[in-house]
């Protein structure tokens, strides 16, 4: 596994990471926004990691 991929595997980690905050907090504040936001991050991270699989 080269760098790139390691580097690559942590920023999506980390998305993954910051869309399941943004979504606990949307919904211990009753925002639906935030909730719907940190969901699509959470779902973008896990395409570019299915991506990177291929």
């Amino acid at each position: 596994m080269s760098a790139k991929n390691n580097k690559d595997k942590l920023k999506n980690k980390i998305e993954d990471l910051g869309g399941r905050a943004k979504e606990a907090i949307g919904r211990a504040t009753g925002n639906r926004e935030t909730t719907s936001r940190g969901r699509a991050d959470q779902a973008k991270a896990s395409l570019k990691d299915a991506g990177e699989k291929v």
